[in-house]
């Protein structure tokens, strides 16, 4: 099979197309034909282990991935596809179903085939979507889920989130709006629309202000961006806070990701209270390119990698 390998850490140049075996199922196991993926920023932080980030950073990352390079060589975290082959005991997936995936720490989405235990994060992708338009869903989707529920977000509560436009800010909107919350929304001033167009209001641009009216007052503060970045802006959004009022930052923590949450994002597509945002669609051999792209912090929603299968045919939508 073809996948995208990286054998040490670097600029987007290290990630090389190549011809690797194909994976072999284990008992708890499926192999998903693989049709599309996402680049995330997790994606280039861990190719490039964050060269400028603090050491302390760096040094976690690399316990976690691997010292001198990835453990895992072929990267990736999200996945959309088809199951192609099960495991002599999985019970919850049969062959054809199409599925879409967080696979965290196993990586593994920028090839053509994957193995994924049954027990991941791991779901029936929602029907109405395409497989590109799946693997918009899971990274933000997943991560703006949750931290607002880490941040106890309710009925009737005002939230303001801190990078609205990203693929978890984008997620962020849609999610709070869709849990009975009023949202508001900081955003660059070229994606003021689209924020406001997923239900934020008002909708903030972090070039023309550098704090909140003196009236503006949150529930929650949901930081998409991370604690990397900081402004004037930012600061005034911490202290915009209602009396036992809360700030979460998607920095906070080791979030758990469990599948029962990828089947809720599923139950919000189906409903309409949550659409994927593609700023961008690249083939797997641009996959260089697409990282560049995210790298430079100014996409809009998510960037997806479609996966060709010429020899096959079936469903590539």
């Amino acid at each position: 099979m073809r996948a995208a390998l990286c054998t040490h850490y670097g600029p987007p140049e290290v990630l090389e197309l190549r011809e690797v075996p194909d994976p072999v199922p284990r008992a708890d196991e499926i192999l998903v034909r693989v049709l599309a993926s996402a680049v995330t920023s997790s994606d280039w932080f861990i190719r490039s282990s964050v060269p400028h980030a603090p050491i302390t950073t760096r040094v976690a990352m690399r316990l976690l991935v691997g010292i001198t390079a990835p453990r895992k060589r072929i990267l990736g975290l999200i996945l959309a596809g088809e199951v192609e082959e099960v495991g002599s005991s999985v019970t919850r997936f049969n062959v054809g179903d199409r599925v879409y995936a967080f696979t965290k720490f196993h990586f593994g989405a920028y090839a053509q085939y994957t193995c994924l235990r049954e027990s991941s994060t791991v779901a029936i992708a929602p029907a109405s979507l395409s497989h590109a338009e799946a693997a918009a869903i899971p990274y933000g989707g997943l991560l703006a889920l949750h931290y607002l529920r880490k941040g106890r977000v309710g009925e009737g509560q005002t939230i303001l989130v801190y990078g609205a436009s990203g693929g978890v800010g984008t997620s962020a909107v849609q999610l709070a709006r869709s849990m009975g919350a009023q949202v508001a929304g900081v955003c660059g001033p070229s994606n003021v629309e689209l924020v406001r167009s997923l239900g934020a209001d008002p909708v903030i641009d972090y070039t023309t202000a550098s704090a909140l009216a003196p009236e503006q007052r949150f529930d929650l503060v949901f930081d998409a961006v991370g604690k990397r970045k900081t402004s004037a802006l930012k600061e005034s959004a911490r202290a915009a806070l209602t009396p036992g009022g809360r700030y979460v930052s998607v920095d906070d923590g080791r979030p758990d990701l469990p599948a029962s949450a990828l089947e809720y994002l599923t139950g919000l597509v189906e409903t309409g209270a949550l659409e994927p945002d593609i700023d961008r669609r690249y083939p797997l051999e641009d996959i260089v390119e697409a990282h560049r792209y995210v790298e430079g912090e100014h996409k809009r929603g998510n960037v997806v990698i479609t996966i060709a299968h010429p020899e096959a045919g079936g469903d590539e939508r």
